[in-house]
């Protein structure tokens, strides 16, 4: 984790290793996970695999999957057995309260330096291949009213007194599996952060935010971007939901994004693709204010030591986000702030420009991924690919990979960060057609929470824009003539 430059890991805590026999609780791994960061100088998210993983109830003790009476799964449509816990076992959500309580209060106990920052509640919930639980038990509650803080949460109040059916129609299955899995949660939820009142949150495995379909084409019950009224409703002691991004198109992941980042939900980002292009869309979040960013199996690396014996990333595959974190680690707690004083925009990579070949220069060139950031007083022209400091193109990459992070100090004065683009600013507004020139351009990185610079650029280094050949941190002071 060293070569990779993170602050935070995620790793789950499995309910069957942690509760072994009913009531007899193994705190050994947990505690070694926790002490082992220590070591390590590193915090934790820890993630509850209980009730729920990835739409099953695989990581169960086995005393409970061998009671399948007592601890049922969902009952399909046609009467068909499916792989997912029912959300209406009273006594599943009994054993998993009881747990998750013993599991929060060991935390208090245990991590009093608070190594541990927040809690994922169970993993991925909701069920794939059916809607919802078709059982006798679950289909008398279907044809019940709908309770009332469920109808309020989606505007439907004035139907007190009628069924799912009755109101939602078309979207009724749905709905009914989305709020009974998110109650269930919520309870748990609620019932640990009473001991422990940790940041909690639940991850979704999404659906399209273009075209979404109809499920179960995606997996019911979770926290979807068309259901966080219910889930905000149902679970009030979830403090966010959180989407697991797999998504390629850059359209889609940007559009995912701007959904689950709300004045009521901070935008979290617990899985997404580690490796090549894609990694530019830390960036991207940044940039919609989240407060972490963790690619999915970064432990799977290959790792060798360099000729000063520190630790490096040996393959390519997670290459790029090494450089992310490589990049933005040491200035992380002045993103933080600057983000939550709303003053960080970042930019990304659209798309490649088979146009632009070696020894193209931006002044005449069309780009097709050419984006434009505004501040007070100021624009930024940001474009993308591979180049030198003459602002020529050297050479397009294999995939869009271009980022930019571009935070206002102060007036006319502004940090960036990126790679793989060029950055040129212009003023604005009663100051747009003035001449105007920088008035100092510093190269360097943050010690400590102070920047440093290592050297001063000027001339053939600033005329022809900001280039971003390579990782870089800046900060510029821009003015008027």
């Amino acid at each position: 984790m060293a070569a990779l430059e993170v602050n935070t890991l995620e790793i789950p805590i499995y309910w069957e290793q942690f509760e072994p026999q009913p009531g007899q609780y193994d705190y050994s791994v947990l505690d070694t996970i926790i002490t082992q960061a220590r070591v390590h100088g590193l915090r934790l998210v820890l993630l509850w695999f209980a009730t729920w993983k990835n739409g099953s109830n695989h990581y169960m003790p086995q005393w409970m999957k061998l009671q399948p009476e007592l601890y049922p799964n969902i009952t399909g449509a046609k009467g068909q057995a499916v792989d997912s816990p029912s959300p209406h076992s009273k006594a599943a959500l009994e054993a998993d309260t009881r747990a998750f309580t013993a599991f929060m209060r060991h935390l208090k106990t245990f991590d009093a330096q608070h190594t541990v920052i927040m809690v994922q509640v169970e993993n991925e919930p909701g069920s794939w291949d059916t809607i919802r639980d078709y059982s006798p038990a679950a289909q008398k509650l279907f044809n019940e009213p709908v309770p009332a803080p469920a109808l309020a949460a989606m505007k439907k109040s004035a139907q007190t007194g009628r069924s799912w059916a009755e109101v939602f129609g078309r979207d009724a299955d749905e709905f009914f599996q989305v709020w009974h899995v998110a109650t269930y949660i919520g309870q748990v939820a609620a019932a640990g952060k009473a001991v422990y009142p940790l940041p909690l949150y639940v991850n979704g495995s999404i659906r399209d935010p273009f075209n979404p379909g109809w499920p179960p084409t995606y997996q019911v019950g979770g926290p979807n971007d068309n259901v966080f009224e219910l889930w905000k409703a149902a679970a009030p002691a979830i403090d966010l939901l959180a989407p697991d991004i797999y998504i390629t198109d850059t359209s889609a992941y940007l559009k995912v994004l701007e959904l689950y980042s709300r004045p009521d939900n901070p935008l979290f980002i617990p899985e997404t693709i580690g490796h090549g292009p894609l990694t530019r869309f830390c960036f991207a979040a940044l940039g919609e204010g989240a407060i972490g960013y963790a690619p999915f199996g970064m432990d799977d690396t290959a790792i060798q030591r360099g000729r000063d014996g520190r630790p490096l990333v040996a393959d390519e595959k997670y290459g790029d986000t090494a450089l992310n974190y490589r990049l933005l680690k040491p200035m992380a707690r002045e993103i933080a702030r600057l983000s939550f004083a709303g003053k960080v925009q970042t930019a990304v990579q659209l798309a490649v420009d088979s146009t632009s070949g070696p020894g193209s220069t931006f002044d005449r060139v069309h780009y097709l991924t050419d984006q434009t950031l505004h501040f007070e007083g100021w624009d930024a022209d940001i474009a993308f690919g591979r180049f030198n400091r003459l602002a020529r193109i050297t050479r397009q990459p294999e995939g869009p990979d271009g980022r930019i992070l571009i935070a206002e100090l102060g007036k006319g004065e502004f940090l960036l960060a990126g790679y793989h683009c060029r950055v040129l600013f212009r003023p604005t507004a009663e100051k747009k057609e003035r001449p105007w020139q920088y008035l100092q351009v510093e190269e360097g990185r943050y010690v400590d929470g102070e920047f440093r610079a290592s050297r001063i650029l000027n001339g053939d280094q600033t005329d022809w824009g900001l280039v971003f050949a390579t990782p870089t941190v800046l900060r510029v002071q821009l003015y008027t003539r």
